[in-house]
């Protein structure tokens, strides 16, 4: 898309919350297209890819990069809130996160070149679905609620309810993602952040893997974990998560966990990889971080 080419949609920045929260709900009832531009690294993408439209159907860009609601950054005691405009670097710099959630601050080093850190945010991640979006595979990991705000309040959807399928969530046309919260993991906890693609930040992950354990007395007492790149949408493998919290952890065999990620994984075939690659890889970055697990509780 060139600047004239941008230059033809309707745009808008609302002074508030409270503001763009109208905007919506009043274009929701008249079924009109809006979109929320925070940094703009998918959209602008897509809107280069897509299909020309005519300059009466297009959407109504709301830009929410400057609302404070949405960019603030809170971490107090165990519980952490980004804002949906807060952008990668904001997040790899944060030196909270960076001691507690390397798990998080990891994955943003590597989202890509520093330029499109700059400018991506977690928000559009979540909005733009994408199965094989970094940031929500991270936030995966960390058991991630998405905060949703409304005319009518806000709402609160675990992210591992809220895709619905390839490119759809939970987000209704009258509503903004205006922040993500999780628990700050104990001092300790065992986190992961692996990207396997062809250039190190620069592409789109062929698989990236988040985990997040935490271990008492040889047990794990919480899991979570996030995949993107093996399914339609970003996959929570929850069938490795059980076994993460079995009774015995040092008795979860190496086939368990291979039988465990191919049922928690429906890969494909597309330009950057094959289904069996990526099922292979899969596999052993599981397997790699319950040797870690099991290193740590001495087996």
């Amino acid at each position: 898309m060139n600047p004239a080419e941008i230059a033809l949609h309707p745009f808008e920045r609302p002074a508030s919350l409270a503001e763009l929260c109208r905007t919506l709900s009043t274009r929701a009832v008249r079924k009109e297209k809006t979109v929320l531009l925070a940094g703009g690294t998918d959209w602008i993408v897509e809107r280069r890819l897509a299909p020309l439209e005519s300059p009466d159907d297009l959407p109504l860009v709301l830009d929410v990069s400057r609302l404070p609601e949405m960019r603030a950054i809170h971490v107090a005691k165990e519980h952490a809130a980004i804002g949906a405009a807060a952008t990668f670097l904001e997040i790899k710099s944060h030196p909270v996160l960076s001691r507690r959630v390397p798990v998080l601050t990891a994955m943003a080093r590597e989202v890509g070149a520093v330029q499109i850190q700059a400018r991506g945010t977690l928000g559009g991640n979540l909005a733009t679905a994408s199965p094989a979006a970094d940031g929500a595979a991270a936030l995966m990991a960390l058991d991630a609620d998405v905060v949703l705000a409304s005319v009518t309040g806000e709402r609160r959807v675990p992210l591992t309810q809220f895709f619905t399928g390839y490119r759809a969530t939970r987000r209704a046309e009258n509503e903004a993602i205006v922040r993500v919260e999780f628990a700050l993991p104990r001092t300790g906890a065992h986190q992961m952040w692996r990207k396997v693609g062809t250039r190190a930040a620069q592409a789109i992950s062929k698989v990236a893997f988040a985990a997040v354990v935490e271990l008492e007395h040889g047990r794990g007492v919480r899991a979570g974990f996030g995949m993107a790149s093996v399914a339609p949408v970003t996959a929570s493998l929850p069938t490795v998560r059980a076994l993460a919290l079995a009774p015995n952890l040092a008795s979860v065999s190496e086939q368990e966990l291979e039988a465990a990620t191919r049922r928690d994984i429906t890969p494909i075939d597309d330009l950057r990889s094959t289904a069996a690659y990526r099922a292979h890889v899969a596999v052993a970055l599981v397997k790699c971080f319950f040797r870690s697990l099991r290193t740590a509780i001495g087996s």
